[in-house]
């Protein structure tokens, strides 16, 4: 049988690693735009968990509420990311910043089932950047801001997957979970999927299963939180993960 071109890519990039570092194999392989694109990635998330991140105010707390889109529940087992989106808050308030909002290649069909629920095409995403660059845009976007979700556990799940597909990097931000607020604050709730707290707390509904209006609504559903939790004298980031800790 023909050896497959790059039987030996594994090997040859090791070799290149030992005698040049990380960057200088990965250009070698796959090209120099994906290189860097995989240092920067690397670099975002260095010194991510600083210690006085858990001093920080709520109040005037910087953060990035985000939102993903996939073509199912199952990073692991070749689902991917469709879509991402992204709003940056300053405490209680929408900092006056372009929100985020990326179309994702996700180089695979899309279930039917997922595209009538998104409304994301084969079409659309064909045309979409693929997802080096995607993650590369957000972290640039993201910095080193704490993120904040909904259920977070699902996007956590496929960010992190990402991350380590593509730059061998595990995501290393802080985040919060607006689900977890909610489940403290009301404990006696039967549901607490966004639709259903959205509802309880008044915010309307725009444009469901959208990376990006879902951001926007789940911050405005923190800074709804936000103010619940500061009548209970909660009032850093520590605070919060006290408490959600003991919930």
């Amino acid at each position: 049988m023909k050896e497959p071109k790059d039987a030996n890519a594994g090997g040859r990039i090791w070799n290149l690693y030992k005698k040049g570092g990380l960057t200088p194999a990965i250009a070698s392989m796959f090209g120099s735009a994906n290189a860097q694109q995989m240092a920067f990635i690397r670099s975002m998330t260095r010194e991510q968990r600083r210690e006085n991140a858990l001093e920080m105010r709520l109040a005037d707390m910087e953060a990035v509420v985000f939102d993903l889109e996939t073509t199912g529940f199952y990073p692991y087992n070749g689902d991917e990311i469709l879509s991402i989106g992204g709003v940056m808050i300053r405490g209680s308030g929408f900092e006056e910043v372009e929100p985020f909002y990326r179309l994702v290649n996700p180089k695979r069909k899309i279930p039917p089932h997922i595209t009538e629920l998104t409304g994301i095409t084969n079409e659309m995403a064909a045309n979409a950047p693929d997802l080096m660059q995607a993650l590369h845009d957000f972290m640039d976007f993201i910095g080193k801001r704490v993120l904040i979700a909904h259920g977070s556990g699902h996007d956590k799940q496929f960010l992190s997957s990402a991350l380590w597909r593509t730059s061998k990097v595990n995501l290393t931000h802080r985040i919060v979970d607006t689900m977890m607020i909610a489940k403290w604050l009301e404990p006696k709730a039967i549901h607490y999927g966004l639709d259903e707290v959205l509802e309880r707390y008044g915010i309307e509904v725009t444009e469901r299963h959208h990376a990006l209006h879902d951001s926007v609504m789940t911050a405005k559903l923190y800074f709804e939180l936000l103010k619940r939790i500061a009548d209970r004298q909660v009032t850093t980031l520590g605070d919060l993960y006290a408490y959600l800790s003991r919930h």
